[in-house]
């Protein structure tokens, strides 16, 4: 087996708070689950659609603004961005409108269609943390950027081994791809990118280079 990320093949063993099977690996610390433990696509959908998500939701709004508020300051009206991953409801967009911004929204699931231009900025929230192949869709997120994109990420991020065993984030069954700080040190050196915002837990803003 190898890092679905950097392709490693140097992987140990980790215990997440579920009883499925978790790889760390020890170039670029991605911790990933194993394959076998993927949920079928008809599941996952079904588990999205429980998500209550949606404007008329504060909390997710507020979840949302999260990301948005530190990302305003790089954004312009002129500029057009993607909500990569925006889920049955989408709303980041919403709120990006409200700005003056705007903002297109794609889903596997949900918004599908052709992805066939590059885009000045894109907002991937509590995405990558799905991603059964890491490395080829942050490729693709990448390749849709223009140059000097910003690219803006939350996905919680896992800081100490010992406490892995009891994280939260593991207990999702569609979380499948467990990132930290130096899983984005080699993100953004493979992918030419500049960290210029980083809250260290689970937002990174990054500008293509």
């Amino acid at each position: 087996m190898n890092c679905k990320l950097c392709l490693n093949r140097s992987l140990k063993k980790a215990i997440g708070a579920d009883e499925r099977d978790y790889y760390l690996c020890t170039n670029c610390n991605l911790i990933s689950v194993s394959s076998k433990h993927f949920l079928l696509d008809k599941m996952a959908k079904e588990r999205y659609l429980s998500h209550k998500n949606g404007i008329e939701f504060k909390g997710y709004v507020d979840f949302l603004n999260r990301a948005i508020k530190p990302a305003l300051k790089y954004l312009t009206k002129e500029m057009v961005g993607l909500d990569y991953g925006c889920g049955h409801n989408p709303t980041l967009s919403k709120i990006l409108e409200s700005h003056g911004i705007n903002c297109e929204d794609y889903d596997p699931f949900f918004v599908k269609h052709e992805l066939n231009k590059k885009y000045d900025f894109i907002f991937s929230t509590e995405v990558f943390e799905h991603f059964f192949n890491p490395k080829s869709e942050i490729e693709k997120i990448i390749n849709l950027l223009k140059p000097n994109g910003i690219l803006v990420v939350m996905t919680e991020r896992w800081d100490e081994i010992e406490k892995f065993g009891n994280w939260y984030y593991t207990r999702d069954p569609s979380h499948v791809a467990f990132y930290n700080n130096e899983t984005f040190d080699y993100i953004s050196r493979v992918w030419k990118l500049a960290r210029i915002y980083d809250d260290n837990k689970r937002l990174i803003l990054l500008r293509k280079k």
